[in-house]
């Protein structure tokens, strides 16, 4: 069985406060695009071990028995008997993006569980398994435009098509530190709650929507910042870095013909959104 955990974008990101236990709240907008990663699950002709992964694509960052994948299926192996598989996970997200690659596969591995092995687990029960494995990791269990706040583990979903908008989504050869982008941030609350702004037009989100890590990032990235300029030079309505970085997207109208992107040795994918 064969299933594609697709990616996401942040639609704007606000870190509104420091927490006691030292994380942040935030606020931001999940939306799916269609960058996919492949997953399949067969079962294992061995028995002397309960999973085997098989990753292949762009390189699967740590060690494999620690990927969100193998994690998922221990999850569901400590309350149902799962028999041995094997697990084959193709790359195409990039890792350290700010896409949510591998929280999206750990969800879409517990869908597929499920319905491999007939567990009967609901909506709900999926989404508390996937909370587990990542605050954002829920999103991708009914996988809709979302808003999301505490530390993106909090959902509430909404109102809003993309539907044929065209997307260009840039990672270049850069590592973003998650840590360090949240040790250099200033929580503030935003002017405009993320809530209204999303109700404006895309054609006004230039003025309106921010990415609160932009300023830290682009200080010490100064070619992530280049890649949202350019993306604006080529006709970009928006553009943002989506989560803590490193990918950039830019979101164009429907009747704009995406433009030939030269990043050097960057990640490029261009999509027409569903």
């Amino acid at each position: 069985m064969i299933t594609f955990p697709n990616a996401k974008i942040n639609l704007g990101l606000n870190i509104t406060e420091k927490r006691a236990d030292g994380y942040h709240n935030l606020e931001t907008v999940f939306y799916p695009v269609p960058l996919e990663d492949a997953l399949e699950i067969t079962l294992s002709k061995s028995e002397e071990v309960p999973f085997t992964l098989h990753p292949s694509g762009m390189s699967v960052a740590g060690e494999l028995n620690d990927n969100l994948v193998v994690r998922a299926y221990l999850l569901l192996a400590n309350f149902f008997d799962l028999p041995p598989i094997d697990i084959y996970l193709y790359k195409a997200i990039p890792s350290g993006a700010g896409l949510g690659g591998g929280s999206a596969d750990a969800a879409f591995m517990l869908t597929l569980l499920n319905k491999k092995f007939n567990l009967n687990l609901s909506m709900e029960k999926l989404e508390e398994y996937a909370t587990k494995l990542g605050a954002d990791c829920a999103f991708f269990i009914q996988n809709r435009p979302t808003f999301a706040k505490g530390i993106g583990n909090l959902f509430s979903p909404i109102q809003l098509s993309l539907k044929g908008y065209k997307i260009v989504i840039v990672k270049p050869d850069i590592f973003v530190s998650t840590r360090e982008a949240f040790s250099l941030i200033i929580p503030r609350k935003p002017k405009i709650a993320l809530t209204e702004v999303i109700s404006h037009p895309p054609t006004e989100w230039k003025e309106l929507m921010t990415n609160d890590f932009e300023q830290s990032v682009f200080a010490l990235y100064p070619a992530i910042e280049n890649i949202k300029k350019e993306l604006y030079n080529k006709g970009a309505l928006y553009s943002s870095m989506s989560g803590s970085g490193a990918s950039v997207y830019g979101l164009f109208t429907p009747n704009t013909p995406l433009p030939e992107m030269n990043f050097g040795n960057s990640f490029c994918f261009q999509a027409c959104l569903d």
